[in-house]
């Protein structure tokens, strides 16, 4: 089988095609004929060796595709079943960049049969991120104001939509033009660009801040999230896209009696309802309209680096993809 395998840390050069023994699945395993991988910011990392994932590895921590074999030691799953994967609590890996990939049962959710597979591998990890972010960390209802930092991101895109699904006015920032397009089309109420957005979330909320927000980016954005939330506001730090932020000490929250939490998506799929639950939430969004993504940028399998590429210098807009098969379409 055709596999992208990092043979050692480095830069998008290092994801290389090569030609694999097709994997036997494990205890509590199946393997999956891959149809679409998501491309994600974990696999940068994982990519750059800043994970323990030990070198040589396959990237790809979101997929889907068909079941092909089922391991020893499952049960509810059988061969030609439809299944996206992304991490979850207690289970999750990599090798989704590939023909074919060996996936812990306990990741698996079944696709509808409405729902194509490069739409699954497209939605489903950003998907129940933007789930937790829109309703396990505020109380995010019609008269709140949200701010999505890379409102046209991928991630931001989804948790826009959930959120506006909620009833809130959100507040984007975004780097160019055309982000700003895409975060309008996404349902963004105001647009803003990243320097001096609070000033900016201060001026459109008559000098109070907004009652929320979801940073994914970090490091250039976390100081002044603390001067664009008002008082008893919140902030959910979820990722590192712009570097890890600076230390800041837990006096500077008291002013305004503000609450930071760390967000991270296994920690809201602790049991299989939980993960089946959203997974059902996320598949009714994109039936329903609300939550169906923008068509993903797609990439063919040996163009992984370019996919890195763009994802890294952070020039994508929206989801991006590896189309593995022929059922991706």
């Amino acid at each position: 089988m055709r596999s992208i395998v990092v043979e050692q840390a480095g830069g998008p050069e290092v994801l290389v095609v090569r030609e694999a023994a097709r994997p036997v699945p494990q205890a509590g395993q199946v393997l999956v004929r891959v149809a679409a991988a998501g491309v994600n910011y974990a696999d940068v990392m994982m990519r750059g060796g800043r994970t323990a994932a030990p070198f040589p590895l396959t990237p790809g921590v979101e997929g889907a595709g068909t079941v092909e074999e089922v391991g020893p030691e499952v049960s509810g799953v059988a061969a030609g079943d439809r299944v996206a994967w992304s991490p979850v609590a207690g289970a999750g890996g990599w090798g989704s960049y590939a023909e074919y990939a060996c996936v812990a049962a306990a990741q698996l959710m079944p696709v509808p049969d409405d729902i194509g597979l490069r739409t699954a591998a497209t939605v489903i990890l950003q998907g129940l991120t933007a789930h937790y972010l829109a309703n396990e960390q505020y109380p995010v209802g019609p008269g709140t104001t949200v701010l999505v930092h890379a409102a046209a991101g991928g991630t931001g895109q989804t948790a826009v939509r959930w959120l506006k699904h909620l009833g809130a006015t959100v507040v984007g920032t975004v780097s160019t033009d055309e982000k700003a397009a895409l975060a309008r089309a996404a349902g963004v109420d105001h647009v803003i660009r990243y320097e001096e957005f609070a000033k900016a979330a201060r001026e459109l909320t008559d000098g109070q801040g907004v009652h929320y927000i979801v940073d994914g980016v970090g490091g250039s954005t976390f100081r002044a999230d603390l001067d664009a939330v008002r008082p008893r506001g919140h902030i959910c730090v979820f990722g590192q896209a712009g570097g890890v932020p600076a230390p800041f000490s837990p006096m500077e929250l008291i002013p305004k009696s503000v609450t930071v939490a760390g967000g991270y998506m296994t920690n809201f799929l602790r049991t299989r309802d939980e993960v089946l639950g959203k997974a059902d939430a996320v598949w009714a969004g994109v039936r329903e309209g609300w939550l169906a993504p923008d068509p993903a940028t797609a990439f063919p399998l040996d163009a992984a680096a370019d996919a890195h590429a763009r994802l890294e210098g952070r020039a994508s807009t929206g989801k991006l993809v590896l189309t593995v098969s022929p059922e991706a379409d």
